[in-house]
């Protein structure tokens, strides 16, 4: 066993600010779940149009503001963390 080898368990501080940007690249794909249920459901008769504008426009607004409260704990998380090993540019050399 080397005495270089890395912790086991991640910090908690470390560990929220990877799940909070795992949530961050999941929010796109979730967008675009949600924008296809009009299409999907088009068939099936169901709202009129009005409706699924009034549905794509609250979808819309609420990924905003999921997308603006990710990127501020983001940003508060972010600024006292240091990079791993190989990520800057000044590991490049």
């Amino acid at each position: 066993m080397s005495p270089s080898r890395e912790p086991l368990f991640l910090a908690r501080q470390n560990y929220r600010r990877r799940r909070i940007s795992d949530a961050a690249r999941l929010l796109p794909f979730l967008g675009v779940i949600l924008f296809m249920q009009p299409l999907l459901a088009a068939g099936q008769g169901g709202n009129g149009t009005a409706g699924w504008l009034v549905y794509v426009f609250v979808v819309w607004v609420m990924l905003i503001v999921v997308a603006a409260i990710l990127s501020r704990r983001l940003a508060k998380t972010g600024s006292d963390e240091v990079s791993p090993p190989g990520y800057g540019v000044e590991d490049a050399r």
